[in-house]
């Protein structure tokens, strides 16, 4: 059924139904050990030429110091994505059916532009400190901010990556809404498959 055909309150419904899944989906994977670090879709590396520069200190004994460096960054940003899942739904709910006709019919990155536009600002706000709770006992940290500020200096490392927190914060939204992407693509690729019949009638055009 084509979208301007749809009952905007079926549109809405669908929406709706739609973007809890994602948000759920995408908890679920990620909130988790391994969620982050385990799948290289979403993996945090280090910035910028850092991660180029890591790959030389094999050759000086700190390979291990990288490694150690990375799986921290994962770990922190698996430990907070849990936080995100109540403003996500929030902002299910405050859903209009302008909204949600816009997304049925936009392309199939609606949902996450939608999920990006209304909490990357108050879920950054939300997660940052609980990154910083993370890691603010890993000597890890300093060392990190030690080597990215001085690559911020050369112009090696962009100057919201100088701090982990930061860095982790927003990469872990970065994976979030690549992950509630993915969801999206493939409740419109195949909505019959969903189960859900407002979906196959919302999206299956």
């Amino acid at each position: 059924m084509p979208a301007w055909a749809l009952d905007g309150a079926a549109a809405t419904q669908g929406v709706r139904e739609a973007l809890v899944r994602g948000a759920e989906a995408a908890v679920a994977q990620l909130g988790r050990p391994d969620g982050f670090l385990g799948n290289p879709k979403v993996r945090i590396g280090l910035p910028g030429q850092l991660e180029s520069a890591a790959k030389l200190l094999k050759f000086t004994g700190q390979q291990r110091l990288v490694d150690d460096l990375v799986t921290t960054m994962n770990r922190a940003a698996e430990q907070v994505v849990p936080e995100a899942k109540p403003l996500l739904l929030a902002a299910v709910k405050s859903l209009t059916v302008q909204d949600a006709v816009g997304i049925v019919q936009g392309d199939d990155t609606s949902v996450t532009q939608f999920f990006a536009g209304r909490t990357r600002a108050p879920l950054t706000e939300r997660l940052l400190p609980l990154v910083q709770a993370a890691t603010s006992q890993l000597a890890l940290t300093a060392k990190y901010d030690a080597v990215a500020g001085k690559a911020k200096g050369l112009g090696l490392v962009k100057a919201e990556d100088a701090s982990v927190d930061r860095y982790v914060t927003r990469k872990a939204l970065d994976g979030l809404y690549l992950v509630i992407g993915e969801e999206e693509r493939q409740i419109r690729a195949d909505p019959l498959g969903s189960g859900s019949a407002i979906l196959k009638q919302v999206f299956g055009r």
